[in-house]
């Protein structure tokens, strides 16, 4: 299996699109680079699983190495474990649904798939690498098209929220560059060699110097409270394709760094600063929830609730247990899934009724039932309604973290099982409030049309890897422990 196909194809993607003659042609070239993009996802998650039941025992499979700059020993390596075969999974779901979902852009068509597509090689690019500075260099690649996104093709405040996105993504990426160079220089290797550094044991003081910056860094990008300010402004600005690769992929690059990086290098400092973390955890999760209930635009509910779904994430990692990490995975690949769906669906009614006030709204399950039992479903899982991804990652994070029998620990948990009931209480009210009742008139009844069949394709996608999690679990489950586990191992010695 060659993981260089992973960067290969959307690369040949974008160029495609660059010589593409008109906007048809920049759409079918996206649509089959996309679908090429999954089948070859597919067959990773296959491929690895039959070389795991063969035997095979390797950290990390289908490695490939080569001197990128030998003065500071930077090396193109690449390879992947269950983790990161669950994230690029993930990847491949979100980028097939944003290509179908865009189908009706008509601004700068070329510019704008070229852009999606570099998002896309970004975050794969992100997912295999294991030297330190290759893998930065990927998370770097998203920044600017992630701003050109937002900036060009955005609504509402749309200069603002794509230089407050850039500014603080880039303030993330310079806390991250300083923990890298910390752990370059410190190891006393001088290596950006992922498993090399994981062997090294580096002492507790610079550890404790260093992880702060790896995590805080690459937690703003998954919104950890109190940098998650740029998430609302962000996707309530950004296209809808745009809101789906912020909030699908974009934000799972810092959960993964998290974990992957800072958490798996760092263990004792992980250990030390672990009461920060879930206080921080439980703060974004209870905070984001009741803030949604705060909202009336439906991009602000998801955002403000994708800090706390986000949150979820941190706390798995934070709790430090083989079940919680496995679970912050989990919620990792639900989440994308889910919020990418979500915004999808916001993006389809806005579409027809020109406004995302859940005020002005009211019985579009009349003119639209397909967008909206969409909308129930979505809603459904990000409430955790067993059956769905949401429960099922939830669910784990739950026992994962009540594992720890400290009451600390105990009472983070308890506080966010208690969210739950405040999602309930948001997401009900909104689908009541945009689906039931009467329909409300606001001069454009006419609009008002059904899911097209590109967009019953993109949620269809959505919707399949959602439920594929929620009712049967263990394939992913069983994909993800390895990792966990090794992770663990560095974690277990010290508790």
């Amino acid at each position: 299996m060659n993981l260089s196909l992973l960067l290969f194809l959307p690369l040949l993607t974008a160029i495609g699109v660059l010589l593409s003659r008109n906007a048809q042609q920049v759409k079918t070239i996206s649509l089959v680079g996309a679908v090429i993009q999954f089948v070859f996802a597919m067959i990773l998650l296959f491929t690895y699983r039959a070389e795991r039941i063969a035997g095979n025992t390797e950290q990390m499979l289908f490695t490939q190495r080569y001197e990128w700059f030998s003065p500071l020993n930077i090396q193109y390596f690449i390879g992947v474990d269950g983790i990161s075969v669950a994230m690029i999974i993930l990847t491949a779901f979100v980028v097939l649904a944003g290509v179908l979902v865009s189908w009706n852009i008509e601004k700068m068509t070329k510019e704008f798939y070229f852009l999606l597509i570099l998002l896309s090689l970004g975050a794969y690019g992100f997912f295999i690498s294991l030297d330190l500075f290759t893998l930065f260099f990927f998370l770097e690649i998203a920044v600017i098209p992630k701003y050109l996104l937002i900036g060009i093709w955005g609504s509402g405040k749309k200069e603002y929220s794509a230089n407050k996105l850039a500014l603080m993504l880039m303030g993330g990426s310079a806390l991250v560059l300083v923990g890298l160079l910390g752990v370059y220089f410190m190891s006393g290797i001088h290596s950006f060699d992922l498993l090399k550094l994981s062997q090294v044991h580096i002492p507790l003081e610079i550890q404790k110097i260093f992880f702060p910056f790896m995590f805080i860094g690459f937690g703003v990008f998954t919104a950890i409270f109190p940098f998650h300010t740029w998430v609302p402004d962000g996707h309530s600005s950004a296209p809808t394709a745009g809101s789906m690769f912020l909030a699908g992929i974009s934000m799972k690059l810092g959960g993964y760094g998290c974990l992957r990086v800072a958490t798996y290098l760092m263990p004792e400092a992980a250990h030390y600063y672990s009461p920060v973390i879930i206080i921080l955890a439980s703060i974004a999760i209870l905070y984001g929830a009741f803030a949604t209930m705060m909202q009336t635009d439906l991009k602000y509910i998801n955002a403000y609730s994708s800090v706390s779904h986000c949150g979820f994430v941190l706390l798995g990692i934070g709790m430090l247990t083989k079940i919680a990490i496995t679970g912050a995975v989990m919620q990792m690949v639900s989440h994308g899934l889910m919020t990418a769906l979500f915004f999808a669906v916001i993006g389809m009614i806005y579409e027809r009724t020109h406004t995302r006030l859940v005020s002005q709204m009211g019985g579009l399950l009349k003119v639209m039932p397909f967008v909206c039992s969409v909308f129930f479903i979505v809603g459904l899982c990000s409430l955790g309604l067993p059956g769905f991804s949401g429960f099922v990652a939830e669910m784990t994070i739950f026992v994962g973290s009540w594992q720890n029998a400290d009451a600390f620990y105990r009472i983070a948990t308890i506080a966010a099982c208690a969210s739950i009931v405040v999602t309930a209480v948001y997401i009900l009210r909104a689908i009541g409030q945009v689906a039931m009742g009467p329909m409300k008139d606001n001069g454009h009844a006419a609009e008002m049309i059904d899911a097209r069949w590109n967009e019953k394709i993109a949620a269809g996608v959505l919707i399949l890897g959602i439920v594929a999690i929620g009712m049967a679990p263990f394939w992913l489950n069983d994909l993800i422990t390895p990792g966990a586990e090794i992770i663990m191992q560095k974690v277990a010695a010290l508790k």
